[in-house]
């Protein structure tokens, strides 16, 4: 008896408090005490199981202290908040537009900090959305690292190559490179390749045979540059690539002491 008695007052409790929340809520909806009537929200979501219903001002608090939330910098609540809200019975066709407006601003802000090369804080931002890293590796952060190294990867090969005067194959690592911001990090290492493909085509330089005479290329130098791009893209590698477009325009590898050229 003594048992049930209390169960009684619990309960008797709670409907009494149900009663009450409402006008709390609407009181600091009112008042703008957000952070007051959140909590009188949650009180009262906790007891929908007393027949309850989510009045509006738990939405429109909702509405208001996300929106603080968003203006203050503090975006991951501002988002879970707006989700909340857009999943309540409380929620308008503007909130839906409101939470997406948010997600596709943070989005264009680490896509803009990434081109800058800021990567780091890129994915900071993303983390707000969840977008970051997940375990399938398909979120949006997950595309930016990959892309990050692929960008990395290519500009350490261009410099690998290059001191082997693999200028070719160089080059076609240096025109993947689609990032703005690896593309400038990367212009030392094109001057280097450009003038290494120039000295293999260039009139002017002093390349001498075995007999002394002029070992210059008499070949169209930018239409054998391009059919060597070509076939380095067709998976040949430098030599190859050199040799196939050499013979395609007519012309012949002609070789003296580490100097190679291409003529007719």
């Amino acid at each position: 008896m003594l048992t049930l008695g209390l169960v009684a007052a619990g309960v008797g409790s709670a409907y009494w408090w149900e009663k009450q929340l409402p006008a709390q809520l609407q009181r600091a909806a009112e008042q703008g005490r957000l952070d007051d009537c959140l909590l009188y929200g949650e009180q009262l979501a906790a007891l929908r199981w007393l027949g309850g219903k989510a009045p509006l001002e738990q939405g429109r608090c909702r509405r208001l202290k996300a929106q603080e939330l968003w203006r203050g910098g503090e975006w991951a609540e501002a988002l879970k908040l707006q989700l909340q809200l857009v999943n309540s019975g409380t929620s308008t066709p503007a909130d839906q537009q409101q939470l997406l407006n948010w997600q596709q601003q943070l989005e264009t802000r680490a896509l803009s900090l990434y081109r800058e090369g800021r990567l780091e804080e890129a994915l900071g931002i993303l983390s707000n959305l969840n977008a970051a890293h997940n375990a399938s590796g398909t979120a949006l952060g997950d595309q930016l690292d990959e892309d990050w190294n692929r960008q990395k990867f290519l500009k350490d090969r261009a410099a690998q190559l290059i001191p082997q005067k693999r200028w070719w194959e160089a080059l076609d690592a240096l025109n993947r490179i689609e990032h703005p911001w690896w593309k400038e990090q990367s212009l030392p290492l094109r001057r280097q390749v450009e003038q290494g493909i120039e000295s293999l085509r260039d009139p002017r330089e002093r390349n001498h045979d075995v007999h002394g005479g002029q070992l210059d290329s008499n070949v169209p130098a930018e239409r054998l540059n391009d059919l060597i791009t070509q076939k380095l893209a067709q998976g040949f590698d430098d030599w190859q690539a050199f040799s196939a477009a050499c013979e395609e325009l007519g012309g012949r590898v002609v070789k003296a002491g580490p100097e190679t050229t291409c003529r007719r």
